[in-house]
């Protein structure tokens, strides 16, 4: 309507230069008419094809008359594209941030199984190069046959575990969620302890099935041979039997209660109630039930070198303590030395427990806390052992920020350290009495 309307008001202005002027000169105002409308135009036009060449770096030109609507109109198309693609941006840059804080790795997969994006997790986990690997077949970087056929039959209900070479035989569960136009989103869960938990699990159950079938096994022989009728027994071997029973029956009795303190350890947050704990009354306790356990078959000597208290749970601690001179009374050869000594190192505490018994190999040292892992498994079973002790005190000890220091040597004997924190250790004369078991 505005170039018509200019149009017009050229034909107006020539009509009325007509006749004032004549023809020519109307005609003349006429065409100078046009030519400034086309001038005017074509500046419209160039400046509109120069801000086309880089529309972004560049606001839209102004221009008047029929251009001005038209560029109006551009300029709100183009602030409506600019706003939208402010939001997609930040839309993407919330899904990184997110793919990035996610614990879990992530990558995204086109049609083809090739990785368009993946976040630091899944680098990690999969060896991927979130520069440098966008573009390539995900096989092609993960060489794995199990995570081959599993894109390849492209049945994702069931994730895919995926055991790697790399990490430390690290242990990945992959779950693929298709989405889009035949893209996929590959989510890595690092399942290696999990796994080790589970291994843990089965290896305990069977341990403890293993634990409680001989001595259940010989119960049940022998009450098979004192109730059959046809079995003719005297007294003497009658109270052997029994005798036998009632020993197998003691030893699932302390495996129980062994399982029992391990589980009240493992499921408690804390070291429980605290107070300050004489020790060396502790430690004269522990080696009267050392006396007691070796019938006096050892020589067990307690040194005292500095009267400290420590800030614990009592029962706890007189668990531990018992745990490592029972070991060493029961590993010791009948005349042997077992010494307690507790002590202070710097700012620490010690206890200390050293026997001249017949050593252990240094392979076996990092193992000897394991539940059931035991250096001589004929001579444990002998010497009535469940296998538990030196876990309990370890638990005991990890509860009380303590560390357990063991030296051993074949044939020289060993030595077992409790080592307690300074933040704990106190003065003797505050320490509250120990209660006798």
């Amino acid at each position: 309507m505005r170039s018509a309307w200019a149009l017009a008001g050229i034909g107006i202005v020539g009509l009325i230069v007509w006749p004032i002027a004549g023809p020519v000169w109307a005609l003349a105002t006429v065409c100078l008419g046009l030519l400034l409308l086309l001038a005017r135009h074509a500046a419209n036009l160039a400046a509109l094809a120069d801000w086309l060449r880089d529309p972004l770096a560049k606001p839209v030109p102004q221009g008047g008359g029929a251009w001005e609507q038209v560029l109006v109109a551009l300029y709100h198309f183009v602030r409506a594209r600019i706003k939208q693609e402010r939001q997609l941006a930040d839309d993407l840059t919330r899904f990184r941030n997110a793919g990035l804080a996610l614990p879990d790795g992530v990558v995204l997969l086109d049609a083809h199984d090739h990785i368009e994006w993946c976040n630091p997790i899944a680098s990690e986990y999969l060896g991927l190069d979130e520069q440098r690997d966008p573009g390539q077949p995900l096989v092609n970087i993960v060489r794995h046959p199990d995570l081959a056929a599993y894109l390849e039959h492209g049945e994702y209900a069931e994730p895919l575990t995926l055991r790697l070479a790399r990490g430390g035989g690290r242990v990945l569960s992959l779950a693929i969620i298709p989405y889009g136009e035949a893209q996929k989103l590959l989510l890595a869960s690092d399942i290696t302890l999990a796994e080790k938990v589970e291994t843990m699990r089965r290896d305990f159950v069977a341990n403890v099935s293993h634990e409680l079938k001989s001595p259940l096994t010989v119960v049940a022989g022998f009450l098979e041979t004192l109730t059959d009728s046809e079995v003719k027994l005297d007294e003497e071997r009658r109270r052997g039997y029994l005798e036998m029973m009632r020993e197998h029956t003691r030893r699932m009795q302390r495996l129980v209660e062994d399982l029992l303190t391990l589980s009240a350890l493992e499921s408690d947050r804390g070291p429980g109630d605290e107070t300050l704990v004489d020790v060396p009354a502790l430690l004269a306790g522990v080696r009267e039930e050392a006396l007691a356990l070796s019938g006096g078959r050892h020589r067990v000597a307690l040194s005292i070198e500095d009267p400290l208290a420590l800030f614990a749970n009592a029962q706890q601690l007189r668990s531990a303590f018992g745990n490592l001179v029972s070991n060493a009374v029961h590993y010791t050869p009948a005349g042997g030395d077992i010494r307690l000594s507790w002590r202070r190192r710097g700012a620490q505490a010690v206890f200390s427990v050293s026997d001249s018994g017949p050593g252990i190999e240094p392979r076996h040292i990092p193992r000897l806390t394991e539940r059931f892992y035991r250096v001589d498994h004929s001579r444990s079973r002998e010497t009535g052992g469940t296998g538990l002790g030196l876990a309990i005190v370890k638990h005991v000890l990890t509860r009380h920020q303590a560390t357990l220091e063991i030296e051993s040597e074949p044939g020289k004997g060993s030595s077992f350290s409790a080592v307690f924190p300074a933040r704990r250790v106190k003065s003797a004369a505050d320490a509250a009495p120990v209660a006798s078991t």
